[in-house]
C-alpha cells in the first residue's frame, strides 16, 4: 500500500469527487452526517406522516366537508407540496442559524478550518452544500411519505424537490449572512418567533392568501417561502401557469443571489482578519 492510500481513506466519502477545497468542508460535515443518520432519516419520516396524516386527514376531513379549497382539490393534495417546501426551508433556516454560529463562535471549527488554505469563503459554499444536502434529503423524504398517502396529482409533483431546495437556499443564504454578524445566538429567537414561524403559518401553506387581510397580502407576495409554496403547488396539482410560475422562480434566484451577495461579504468580514 501507498503512502497516500491511508490518507485517501481517511477522507473517505469525497475522494476523487473533486480537488475544490470548498468540499472538503463539505466531506466534513458529511462525516459528522454519517455518526448520526438514523435521526435524520427518522425525522425526515415521522415528520410528514404526522404534519400529513394531522392537518392532510384530520383538519382535510372538515375542510372538505365544508366547501374545500378554491378547485374542489382535496385538502391533503393542497397541503402536501407546500408542506413539504415549509419542512426544507425550516431545516436550512435552523441550520444556517445555531449550528453555523457553533462553527463561528463556540467550537471555532471555522477557526480551526482556516488554519487550513481553506477560506471564507470556501467554508461559505462548503455549508451551502451541506445545507443543500439536507433540503434535499428532507424533502426527498417527505415525497415518499406524500405518496404513500396518494396526494399526488400530477406527474410534475417531482419537480418539488428542486423547488424546496431552491427555497431552502433562498432562505440559508441570508440568514448565514445575518449570523455572521452576530456575537451571540439572542437575535435568532426573534428571528424565528417573528420571522419564519409567521411565514410558515401566513404564506399560503395552509389557506390561499386571499384569505387573508387585504393589507397582509402584500407581505406575503414579498417572501420567498409564498413563491415557493406557489411554484410547488402548481406543479404538484398540474395546474402549472408558465407566467406565474417564472415570476416566482425569478423571486427565488434573487432572494438566493443577494443572500449570496451579503453572506460572502460577511464571511469575509467576520472570518479573515
Amino acid at each position: 500500500m501507498t503512502a497516500g492510500a491511508p490518507v485517501a481513506a481517511r477522507r473517505g466519502l469525497l475522494v476523487g469527487l473533486t480537488s475544490h477545497p470548498s468540499f472538503r468542508f463539505l466531506e466534513h460535515d458529511l462525516l459528522v452526517f454519517r455518526r448520526g443518520w438514523h435521526s435524520y432519516i427518522l425525522s425526515g419520516l415521522s415528520q410528514p406522516f404526522l404534519y400529513l396524516l394531522s392537518m392532510g386527514i384530520g383538519l382535510g376531513y372538515y375542510v372538505n366537508r365544508n366547501g374545500g379549497v378554491p378547485g374542489g382539490v382535496p385538502y391533503l393534495n393542497y397541503i402536501a407540496p407546500a408542506l413539504l417546501v415549509t419542512q426544507a426551508m425550516m431545516a436550512a433556516s435552523a441550520e444556517s442559524a445555531w449550528p453555523l454560529m457553533n462553527k463561528i463562535a463556540w467550537d471555532k471549527t471555522y477557526l480551526a478550518a482556516l488554519n487550513t488554505p481553506l477560506g471564507a469563503t470556501n467554508l461559505l459554499a462548503g455549508d451551502l452544500m451541506w445545507i443543500a444536502f439536507r433540503a434535499v434529503l428532507i424533502s426527498v423524504l417527505f415525497f415518499a411519505v406524500i405518496l404513500l398517502f396518494g396526494a399526488v396529482s400530477s406527474p410534475l409533483a417531482i419537480l418539488a424537490i428542486p423547488i424546496a431546495l431552491l427555497t431552502a437556499i433562498s432562505f440559508a443564504a441570508p440568514i448565514m449572512a445575518f449570523t455572521a454578524t452576530q456575537k451571540t445566538d439572542q437575535p435568532f429567537n426573534m428571528l424565528f418567533r417573528f420571522g419564519i414561524t409567521p411565514l410558515f403559518l401566513f404564506s399560503g401553506t395552509f389557506f390561499p392568501i386571499d384569505n387573508l387581510p387585504l393589507f397582509v397580502r402584500p407581505l406575503a407576495w414579498f417572501t420567498p417561502l409564498y413563491h415557493g409554496v406557489s411554484l410547488a403547488r402548481s406543479f404538484s396539482l398540474g395546474q402549472v401557469d408558465p407566467v406565474a410560475d417564472l415570476i416566482h422562480v425569478a423571486v427565488l434566484c434573487g432572494f438566493v443571489a443577494a443572500g449570496l451577495v451579503a453572506a460572502r461579504i460577511t464571511f469575509r468580514r467576520r472570518l479573515e482578519v
